[in-house]
Order: C-alpha cells, then structure tokens, then sequence
C-alpha cells in the first residue's frame, strides 16, 4: 500500500473522482473515469458544467449508476452556486467546516470527505473513525479482539492529536503487516 497525495487542480474534479470511485475495484473506477473524462475532450476532465449539460444517457453510457449520476450533478449544481469551497478557501478553513460543506453534496458523506482532506489536501491532523481499514488496523496493531468502536478510536486518538493523519497511515500498513 502506497499513500500518496494526488494533485488536485480543483476541488470538483477531486470529488468528481471519488464519486465515481466509491465501491468499485481500483481496475472497474479507472475504467469507468477514463470513460467519463473522454466525454469532455476539451477538459479531458469532467466540470460542473460539462456534467449538467451531459444527458443521462451519456453518463450511464460511460457506465455510472443512476445514484452516482446524481451525485455528480448534485456536486456539480453545489460547485456552480458556490457553497462548494475552492482549493483557496478551504485554506482558511479547518477541518470540520470542510466537511460540513461538502457533506450537504448527495453521494459525499463524512468518510469521502476525510479523504480528500487526507489525500488531496494533506490535512496533518484527520483519523477517520469510519475507515474499516483504520479500525482493522488498529484492531491488529493494538491485540483487541473486537474492531474499536468509533467511540474508542477517537478516545485513543485523542493522544495522536495533532498527527492523527500518519497514526491513520500506520494503522492502513498494519493491514500489511505478516501475522503470526
């Protein structure tokens, strides 16, 4: 396991992506993005604006749900009207308010979110109490016999602050580590 931050030329197209990427094999969503991005030969990315203009048909021709469909014209209406923060904005933003903004979008919900605060925008201080990987992680590193209850990993968390960004990274490569 690789963790890496992505560039992000702009905040839609990083929420555009995870949309689309939300339960699928890593090999399904890169096929499926690559199809939706050939719609838009002048972006080669899909835009706010691309994506409302875009028919149903052409979405689900690129092989996307109904609800993911939704989702993106929900983002894209969102990111239209403005109450989807830019890249600028959300630097004077903490955390929580990022994630109260993005969560009203249908399809976002606080674990996307995170992500993107993680992966995209290299936030220093994100446990995502929610990640199955996270709570497995611990589980394994610390010998409980039970995965954490949210309750309990924000507890311990509390003692990672203000790193809690690289205690989720060794908590994901625990997953990795050989058992006995």
């Amino acid at each position: 396991m690789r963790l890496a931050l992505r560039e992000t030329p702009d905040v839609f197209g990083a929420l555009a992506e995870a949309i689309v990427r939300q339960q699928l094999s890593t090999r399904v969503c890169e096929a499926i993005y690559g199809r939706l991005c050939a719609l838009f030969p002048r972006s080669q990315r899909p835009t706010p604006g691309g994506i409302l203009r875009a028919s149903d048909e052409m979405l689900r021709g690129a092989g996307l749900s109904r609800a993911k469909v939704l989702a993106l014209r929900d983002l894209a209406r969102h990111t239209s009207a403005g109450s989807i923060p830019t890249l600028e904005e959300m630097r004077g933003l903490d955390d929580e308010a990022i994630v109260e903004r993005l969560t009203v979008v249908r399809g976002i919900g606080r674990w996307t979110a995170e992500m993107l605060l993680i992966f995209r925008l290299g936030r220093p201080d994100v446990l995502p109490l929610d990640d199955f990987g996270v709570r497995k992680g611990f589980q394994l590193a610390f010998g409980a016999r039970e995965l954490p209850t949210r309750a309990q990993l924000a507890a311990r968390g509390e003692r990672w602050r203000p790193y809690r960004t690289a205690a989720s990274w060794y908590l994901w490569r625990a997953l990795e580590l050989p058992r006995a």
